[in-house]
């Protein structure tokens, strides 16, 4: 359980290193962008497919396990939903609610605060599926934390630029996207508190199934298209191939 929740606080906190990188460098070029976003969703795929879902069938069935699936996607869904944000070239919320700002760096400040809301909105499941993963196998949960912190440091970067270009302030900036990855850690500690002691194979099974649906849905619905809004031609389908590849390789050798 220890290590579960250390590779979930890790893989969180992987925002403030894409918020150093914001403060140092400001914006990265847009193939690296896409290329690591790309990267992190082929990860996440593969890990859902190929290890989640398949495990969660060996133990609960083909019909229980893709039930699961499909209730994880949705209640992501709904909650994505609820919570009007933004995300990396996403724009979710509905202009109405917001009342118009001529100030361009407080509409610039907002835009970071909108976005570190919507990266919390994901990070908290995701927090979840790190756990989760590493108490079914320790290599799994691996796995999914390092693909989550790759996507999370263009998260970090995307944060604290805009508030940083804002506010003048380093702090402000770093404090927003270090809250932003504390929400996996609450998202893990959750799972623990409330998965552990009921915990048996067959609710493992329909976890391992909701989860792999989380992850699926949060990939195809914010990481992909956030690779894709920047130009840089099919940088995010390469990511995505060849984290894929990468994931194949380590699980066979760890096979």
């Amino acid at each position: 359980m220890w290590v579960a929740l250390l590779f979930a606080l890790g893989a969180g906190l992987s925002t403030t290193i894409g918020s150093l990188l914001g403060l140092i460098v400001k914006k990265p070029g847009p193939k690296f962008m896409s290329f690591t976003l790309g990267f992190s969703a082929g990860i996440m795929i593969f890990v859902s497919f190929i290890e989640l879902l398949a495990k969660a069938i060996q133990t609960v069935g083909f019909l229980g396990s893709n039930l699961a699936f499909f209730v994880g996607m949705g209640t992501y869904f709904f909650v994505d939903l609820l919570l009007p944000h933004e995300y990396i070239g996403q724009h979710d919320h509905p202009p109405e609610k917001y009342v118009r700002i001529d100030d361009g760096m407080r509409r610039l400040e907002r835009t970071g605060l909108l976005v570190a809301i919507g990266i919390s909105v994901h990070n908290f499941p995701e927090g979840i599926a790190t756990f989760v993963g590493t108490l079914e196998d320790m290599n799994l949960g691996l796995a999914i934390a390092v693909a989550i912190a790759i996507h999370n440091i263009p998260e970090g970067l995307a944060i604290s630029a805009p508030v940083y270009a804002a506010t003048g302030s380093r702090r402000k900036a770093f404090f927003w996207s270090f809250l932003s990855g504390v929400s996996e850690v609450v998202g893990a500690s959750l799972a623990a508190l409330f998965l552990m002691p009921f915990l048996s194979e067959s609710l493992m099974g329909y976890v391992l199934a909701a989860v792999a649906g989380i992850m699926v849905v949060i990939s195809l619905d914010e990481i992909i298209p956030a690779a894709k809004s920047f130009p840089s031609e099919h940088m995010p389908l390469f990511g995505m191939m060849a984290g894929m590849a990468l994931m194949m390789v380590s699980l066979w050798m760890l096979k």
